[in-house]
């Protein structure tokens, strides 16, 4: 028979399961909505408790970002197998769940968090860090993708400018979901091949990757899909 006591929690694992219920919330509600109190009642704790283990609500708010930047990251690792094209769109569609499932939480990642650490006199730097952490490691996965260790500018310029359009797009995106979330994911992919062949058209080196991950890509994915609707646009002859 069991006395119904709670197992009590040791130091790491009470740690952890305040980070999740943190993050949770700060998922659904704007980090300063959300209180202390708040946080401790959800996790079944006293609020002393919660100060045992964090010194205030912007070290917990920090490691709940911490927890969903790593998070974040892993939504970019993707085997590479396959055409491009087609991985890029499982990315697209992992980084919009990811989105969906933390709205609030992911604004506060993207714009740095400040919110607590101004209510709070602590700078926005430590989260500015997490975030530009989320980026490198979007840019490296991807490279890889490309089969590029040390990338000429443009590629460089290609990668890094599409990964913010896809910050950018989903920030927009969240204010009004006024464009069906599948359209977005598959726009974006069509969004880097067009980056990269206007690059292409400027520099040998970009002309080359592109020229040989079109190769690979077969009609009807998701860079076939672009070159059909471009050609659509044409004016037939009369």
């Amino acid at each position: 028979m069991t006395n119904g006591a709670r197992r009590r929690m040791g130091v790491e694992e009470r740690r952890e399961q305040l980070i999740a219920v943190a993050l949770g919330l700060f998922s659904h509600r704007a980090p300063e909505e959300v209180s202390i109190d708040e946080i401790a009642e959800a996790a079944g704790i006293s609020r002393p408790l919660v100060y045992h283990y964090f010194p205030g609500k912007q070290s917990l708010y920090e490691a709940a970002l911490r927890r969903a930047a790593d998070e974040l990251a892993a939504r970019f690792v993707e085997p590479h197998e396959g055409p491009l094209g087609a991985r890029l769109l499982r990315v697209m569609e992992r980084f919009f769940d990811f989105v969906d499932e933390h709205g609030p939480g992911f604004s506060a990642l993207m714009r740095g968090g400040p919110s607590i650490g101004a209510m709070e006199g602590v700078g926005s730097g430590r989260t500015s860090a997490m975030i530009d952490g989320v980026r490198q490691a979007a840019y490296e996965q991807i490279l890889s993708h490309l089969g590029v260790e040390e990338p000429a500018p443009r590629m460089e310029l290609v990668v890094r400018s599409w990964i913010s359009l896809a910050e950018t797009t989903a920030l927009i995106w969240l204010d009004s979901r006024a464009i069906p979330r599948g359209e977005l994911e598959r726009q974006l992919v069509h969004d880097f091949a067009a980056l990269a062949a206007v690059s292409a058209a400027y520099d040998a080196e970009t002309a080359a990757i592109l020229g040989r991950v079109l190769a690979d890509e077969p009609s009807d994915g998701p860079f076939g899909d672009l070159l059909t609707r471009l050609m659509a646009l044409a004016p037939q002859p009369s």
